[in-house]
């Protein structure tokens, strides 16, 4: 984990995760990029993975941002925010390693986002994911020391 990856490959792996957790964040399944038509715009709009409702009539919009220097901000929401209300979306996801300034936490709450914490330099087998009051952990033979020590520190701090 110690590598730095690529925001393709952290969109990836992403996605990859949520589908694993599907259940805990009461979806049926989720769908890598794809684009959606704007139901008030007309736009189209291309989305980071999309998240099936358990029933399979509504969906979730998920955005995936490995910023590394600074937390979302409110701007970002609020454009994540239209994009829901244009689609028709019951609510957004948002991925990222550092979480939400505190605007951008409370445009969330109001438009119904969940925010996803996953580990900036992820894989499918080490990563440390964390939603609500659950983390996910994801440690193989290959991790390094120093990897390890983070892991340990991050359950910590939960």
């Amino acid at each position: 984990m110690t590598q730095a990856i690529s925001w393709q490959t952290y969109q990836e792996v992403a996605i990859f995760l949520l589908d694993q957790i599907a259940d805990a964040l009461e979806l049926q399944r989720v769908e890598g990029s794809q684009e959606l038509i704007g139901t008030r715009s007309t736009t189209t709009w291309t989305v980071d993975g999309k998240g099936v409702a358990v029933d399979g009539e509504g969906f979730v919009i998920i955005e995936c941002r490995r910023y590394t220097t600074s937390k979302q901000k409110q701007e970002d929401m609020a454009a994540l925010a239209y994009r829901i209300i244009d689609t028709g979306a019951s609510g957004g996801i948002i991925v990222s390693p550092l979480g939400l300034q505190e605007g951008a936490a409370k445009v969330a709450e109001a438009e119904g986002i969940k925010s996803v914490h996953l580990s900036e330099n992820c894989t499918r087998s080490d990563f440390i994911l964390k939603f609500l009051n659950r983390v996910f952990l994801g440690v193989s033979d290959t991790m390094t020391a120093t990897d390890a020590a983070s892991v340990l520190i991050a359950r910590k701090a939960d």
